[in-house]
């Protein structure tokens, strides 16, 4: 799945939990030849563990559904081939909601074992069903369990789903689709659900002629049924996890092409947005070639589907051969979509292409290291966009990536990479920021320490060795370290790692497992201090915390490959760093020194000494000489360090001093958004003088950057990135010329009756000076209202939620817990755009309080969704008074809120602001006060 935009699993609100083996359990259940009474009630579930026994294994699943989209409801039937280990007569799978109506129990040749109905039990706690056989099962052979089953389709957006979408003429209609990653697909039909329970399956299709069906694999058959239904067969699948199944009942409409290496990619998607389909299409195609070369694996499917389904909580999921999307991150219209929409859908979409060699051809063995899957998904969205599209400059987008995987890891709630997961929740909480961004991060790191080479080499090695299997973190260590390579002599290496340790020569192998458990499996993100002393450096490295406590240990120990630049020399200097304190030679004529080179580490900096004074000097003598990522970099880790109580916020506002010299981007942004995130805290403070002096810095310092932009789509997408952020702030700080411009679009498209386009990247700026007035909020609710692109709709519900009256904030979260204007799947979105909002962060924050348990009905516990709600209501908080008023309400939710780590992240941000503002206040006071004058 991509990014954070991840589908929920199932609550285990109220469970108590077994004490499971944290590996497959596999005694078998007290095999009897005696036949027991055929009632249940002398039975009792013969299973206790939350993961299934090991000794029964899937190996081919025939499912036959029959969805109807008018009683939404379904019905079906399942025939399982097991290979049986030891002798049993249980039979112990997962199931959620299903009616179970028919368990029979076949031999090898098809032939019944009882004659007499198979009794069922139930496990609702943990989601599991167990069928005797009053024959035992014998161990070695094979057998064949038949279900028959029914549900109604669901309401959310887990198992096998309802969804909607309306058309121009105001015509409701109905689909059905599943989500099933991680734990749903129980919920759609009995099944063993978990990902080392790799099967074949044949899958089959009831539905009406007016109706398309779509499963993983091409339709092979189509039979005509006597009521006059269509029975669509498809083609068996290759051996894949239960998470990975998928299968649509729709009107949709597609477009196709296909690969140079013959595969077939369609993109669907309702018929009044066929016409928004054509830039994925592209896409796709160029991006499935990339991987087949780069991979060296052709993809295994003969056709690759991707499907926009209205209601969708995800962003995407990488169903095998039918990718399942939201709208906003497939559909593109060049009337209405920003270049920043641009980069989201072609990122997305590299993304779950990447996931059909890493995660579906090889799969983690177990949730607790969805990394392998997400982290290299998601790192492998920068390798392929960047070589596909590289106008898109993807690679300025991957500082934020790091930067946002360090800002979740500097809190004490952080987790290692890889992490114990067990019940449901606790693994739908695994899909974050750790998994997808530290993950992509530290994978970024290794593929600079050990070469593109290397690293492209060793990731193939893998991909083969494991495909259509599982595989844990030491699986991929040894296929990178058994890669040989010669030293690349275009570098300048220290003679400290020219050893087995870095590179490799013939017959020498490479341990990479001591240094990349470091990464993996211990919490945190490493801070090293250097201190030029003479000719040498000497470094230290510690656990960075933004929210350190006198108590916490800082001792950790990473082995981080380190690099650094001097003003001496072009080359890039490396040194692996393996103990607590180390030095490093770098000459006495050295003048200044950058420690971490284009942020390639994943690790912070700090200069101890003169240090920072000596990069300010640079900067303000000629910033040029760092790269714009090394610029970008020092903000980044001077702003940090302030934050942390290491370094003074003076001293990181003179290192921005530079910035009016800045023409590139990403550091121009980076800079500015500290600015604005300062602005933002001391505003919802209602901290009057250091709020309009703040305002008024920002305003003319970079005033002549301002007044360059246009009121366009023109440029470059980095040229666009930049216009769309900088206006909007302007505005949001009531720059007049800003305001004028905005109100004057606005009126036009007023005057327009709602139909003018305007330039996509300052739309939301437009919108959001518009909805101020009470005839333009309500004009923008009635286009939201039946506009039927999600892309346009998004921008305008944001300007929506950017009214200063609060009656209209309460009137947007009304239709939002309503679910027909605002969709659901927006839900949590709009909470957090609310609470952005200063006059709507404590209005925000009371819905959520008043309505947790419809919230957690709706988006089930542990989901992305509900996450995002805490961290986008109590992010904004910076008092003791807010801080105990949440720490009270997760105490009134204990049950539920003692699941989910996201409470102690939210704690932890509000600590975080706190201490900001005790540490930095009166200081951004003293060095504003001087500006102004």
């Amino acid at each position: 799945m991509v990014r954070f935009l991840v589908l929920a699993l199932l609550s285990l609100a109220g469970v108590t939990q077994t004490s499971a083996s944290p590996t497959q359990a596999s005694e078998p259940l007290n095999p009897t030849e005696e036949q027991p009474p055929l009632g249940t009630g002398s039975l009792s579930f013969p299973w206790s563990h939350l993961r299934l026994p090991g000794y029964i294994v899937p190996l081919h699943y025939h499912l036959l559904l029959h969805p109807n989209l008018t009683m939404l409801s379904y019905s079906g039937t399942v025939r399982i081939e097991l290979q049986v280990q030891n002798n049993t007569n249980w039979v112990v799978l997962h199931s959620k909601g299903l009616r179970i109506t028919t368990a029979t129990m076949l031999d090898q040749n098809l032939a019944h074992l009882s004659d007499k109905v198979l009794p069922v039990l139930h496990n609702p706690t943990h989601e599991q069903t167990a069928i005797f056989s009053p024959r035992v099962l014998s161990g070695g052979q094979k057998y064949f369990l038949f279900l028959e089953f029914g549900a109604e389709l669901g309401e959310g957006f887990y198992g096998f789903y309802r969804s909607t979408y309306r058309t121009s003429s105001g015509e409701t209609r109905n689909l059905a689709s599943t989500h099933f990653e991680p734990t749903s697909a129980r919920m759609a039909f009995p099944c063993f659900d978990e990902p080392s329970f790799k099967a074949n399956y044949s899958i089959s299709i009831r539905r009406s002629r007016a109706h398309t069906a779509l499963s993983n694999m091409p339709i092979e058959q189509t039979v005509v049924l006597d009521d006059g239904l269509m029975e669509d067969r498809f083609a068996v699948s290759v051996r894949m996890s239960s998470y990975l199944v998928a299968f649509i009942v729709c009107d949709f409409k597609s477009v196709s092409a296909t690969t140079a290496s013959g595969v077939k990619v369609s993109v669907y998607a309702a018929p009044e947005k066929w016409q928004h389909t054509h830039y994925a299409l592209k896409a796709a195609v160029k991006l499935l070639e990339f991987y087949e070369k780069y991979f060296n694996i052709k993809y295994p499917l003969p056709k690759q589907d991707l499907v926009a389904i209205p209601d969708f909580q995800a962003g995407a999921m990488e169903n095998w051969g039918l990718i399942t999307f939201r709208e906003t991150s497939l559909l593109f219209d060049p009337a209405t979509s920003s270049g920043s929409d641009r980069v989201w859908v072609t990122m997305v979409i590299a993304h779950e292409l990447a996931h059909q060699w890493f995660g579906n051809l090889v799969t983690m063995q177990w949730w607790n290291d969805i990394w392998l899957n997400e982290g290299f998904a998601r790192y492998m969205e920068y390798i392929s966009v960047n070589a596909t599209y590289p106008k898109l400059r993807v690679e300025d987008y991957l500082v934020d990536t790091c930067f946002a995987a360090i800002g979740r890891d500097s809190l004490n709630s952080s987790h290692p990479i890889s992490s114990a997961a067990e019940s449901p929740t606790q693994i739908e909480e695994m899909f974050d920021t750790v998994s997808y961004d530290k993950g992509a991060c530290v994978l970024h790191m290794l593929r600079h320490y050990l070469t593109d080479q290397v690293f492209q080499s060793g990731i193939v090695r893998y991909l083969r060795r494991y495909s259509y299997s599982n595989a844990h973190n030491q699986d991929l260590w040894d296929s990178l370290a058994n890669v040989h390579s010669r030293l690349d002599s275009g570098l300048d290496f220290d003679l400290a790692i020219l050893t087995p340790g870095y590179y490799l020569y013939a017959g020498e192998h490479l341990d990479l497992t001591s240094m990349m458990n470091t990464w993996t499996l211990q919490t945190g993100v490493p801070l090293v201090t250097v201190t030029r002393q003479g000719s040498h450096l000497l470094l230290k490295q510690e656990r960075f915390l933004r929210t350190a406590h006198p108590s916490d240990p800082t001792w950790f120990l990473w082995h981080i490959p380190l690099t650094y630049r001097t003003d001496t020399s072009t080359s890039i200097h490396r040194h692996l760093m393996t103990t607590l304190t180390d030095s490093m030679e770098v000459g006495e004529e050295v003048g200044w020194v950058k420690v971490n080179v284009d942020m390639a580490g994943y690790y912070l900096v700090h200069y101890d000494g003169s240090g920072w004074d000596d990069l300010i000097q640079l900067l303000k003598d000629n910033h040029t000489a760092l790269t714009f990522m090394d610029r970008t970099h020092l903000i980044h880790n001077a702003f940090q360090l302030t934050t942390a109580g290491r370094l003074s916020l003076d001293k990181a506002l003179d290192l921005i001093g530079y910035l009016r010299s800045e023409s590139h981007t990403v550091p121009l942004l980076e800079g500015l958004g500290y600015l604005e995130a300062f602005y933002r805290i001391v505003e919802r403070r209602d901290i009057p003088d250091v709020t309009q002096n703040l305002r008024t810095y920002i305003l003319w310092y970079f005033r002549d950057v301002i007044d360059r932009q246009t009121w366009s789509d023109k440029g470059s997408v980095s040229e666009r990135r930049l216009r769309s952020e900088l206006l909007s702030l302007a505005c949001h700080l009531g720059d007049l010329p800003c305001l004028k411009q905005a109100q004057r679009s606005f009126t036009h498209w007023l005057d327009s009756n709602s139909t003018l386009n305007l330039p996509a990247d300052v739309a939301e700026t437009v919108y959001s000076v518009g909805a101020q007035e009470d005839t333009g909020w309500a004009s923008l609710l009635q286009t939201y209202t039946h506009s039927l692109s999600e892309t346009h709709k998004r921008k305008i519900l944001s300007a929506l939620a950017s009214s200063r009256d609060t009656n209209k904030l309460t009137r947007l979260l009304e239709l939002g817990l309503e679910g027909e204007v605002i969709r659901t799947q927006d839900l949590d979105s709009l909470i957090a755009m609310v609470a952005r909002n200063p006059r709507g962060r404590h209005l925000a924050w009371s819905y959520v309080q008043k309505y947790w348990s419809t919230l957690v009905d709706k988006f089930q516990l542990g989901s992305f969704s509900i996450r995002n709600i805490i961290i986008g209501t109590t992010a904004q908080f910076s008092s003791t008074e807010e801080l105990t008023e949440v720490r009270v309400f997760f105490e009134s939710i204990h049950e539920q809120a003692s699941q989910l780590r996201v409470t102690e992240v939210a704690m932890d941000n509000i600590q975080k602001n706190i201490l900001w503002l005790q540490r930095n206040l009166g200081t951004l006071r003293s060095w504003l006060d001087q500006q102004i004058d």
